[in-house]
């Protein structure tokens, strides 16, 4: 499994038809934030936003504490769903359902801390001699990966032309 680098551009989702299953997994590998959803033992459903990390097996990798609720939840059921958004206008979505664990290898919770620190946030890829920092931070904040592996999708694409005055 390998971590996909940040996309140059995000895939741009045609406005008069639904997503082609190719088409899906390629807004999934070029957007790099989503809503993380998942299941509380009271109330409804608990959300929040995060940077995630493709692979090329198509799993979504996302860095969270290991104690998170984002994680406990995972330890208590695997489901959840992952909101992948486009952030241009007229916004559309991507909705991922996954069966989720948690994965604490030192290895890639460093490797998925890097990419989220670098490309996604930075917009410029953390130099390796930055690794041995952001090991230690993953220690230190007891940090894990929340593996989402996914096997539905409900898109939302935006309806009409790009553009000024574009609504849906």
């Amino acid at each position: 499994m390998n971590l996909l680098p940040l996309a140059p551009e995000p895939f741009t989702v045609p406005t008069d038809r639904d997503l082609l299953p190719s088409e899906r997994r390629e807004f999934v590998r070029t957007h790099q934030t989503c809503v993380f959803g998942y299941g509380r033992r009271n109330d409804g459903p608990a959300m929040s936003i995060v940077y995630y990390i493709p692979t090329d097996s198509d799993e979504l990798l996302v860095s969270t504490m290991r104690d998170r609720e984002k994680a406990k939840a995972v330890c208590r059921g695997p489901k959840a769903s992952l909101c992948v958004l486009d952030e241009r206008w007229p916004f559309s979505y991507l909705q991922v359902y996954c069966d989720a664990q948690v994965d604490d290898g030192l290895e890639i919770v460093t490797d998925v801390m890097m990419a989220v620190g670098g490309g996604r946030m930075s917009g410029n890829p953390l130099p390796e001699a930055a690794r041995p920092a952001v090991e230690a931070m993953a220690k230190k904040e007891d940090r894990v990966v929340l593996r989402c592996r996914p096997y539905s999708t409900f898109a939302q694409p935006s309806v009409g032309p790009r553009g000024a005055g574009a609504r849906r």
